[in-house]
């Protein structure tokens, strides 16, 4: 089995477009509407889905905004040089809410940034990625 994607519901389906391209560097997949239904799907990431997990971005035509509730945590993405990649995010208008540096009581280097539907993107130095928080 394959994890294939996640799904986040986003209220400017643009906006997201944009953040997750432009800002986190990924690609426009394929992008679908659904007429009879009322929305539109998006997906992004960094290859196919035949090879790479990816976002599935859902606009719900006419919702600008959803309650997040309490459950859902953040994405995580791994990035060669998070310090590096924080000074390129900086440059946009892209929020990161938890500058780069190690997690509290580890040694993984991480940062957060928020898109534009206020959902959590963790950035995880690669050379720690899957080692935990002694990483």
């Amino acid at each position: 089995m394959q994890l294939l994607h996640t799904m986040i519901r986003v209220g400017n389906l643009d906006k997201s477009i944009a953040f997750y391209t432009e800002v986190l560097g990924m690609k426009l997949l394929r992008k679908s509407m659904n007429e009879e239904y009322k929305y539109t799907l998006a997906f992004v990431g960094y290859g196919d889905e035949k090879d790479h997990s990816v976002i599935e971005l859902t606009y719900n035509w006419g919702t600008e905004s959803y309650d997040h509730g309490n459950a859902f945590g953040h994405l995580a993405i791994g990035a060669e040089d998070i310090y590096a990649t924080c000074e390129e995010i900086r440059r946009t208008d892209a929020k990161i809410i938890r500058e780069p540096g190690p997690v509290k009581g580890g040694t993984t280097h991480i940062a957060f940034v928020e898109d534009p539907d206020g959902y959590k993107i963790e950035l995880i130095q690669m050379s720690h990625a899957g080692k935990g928080l002694e990483g």
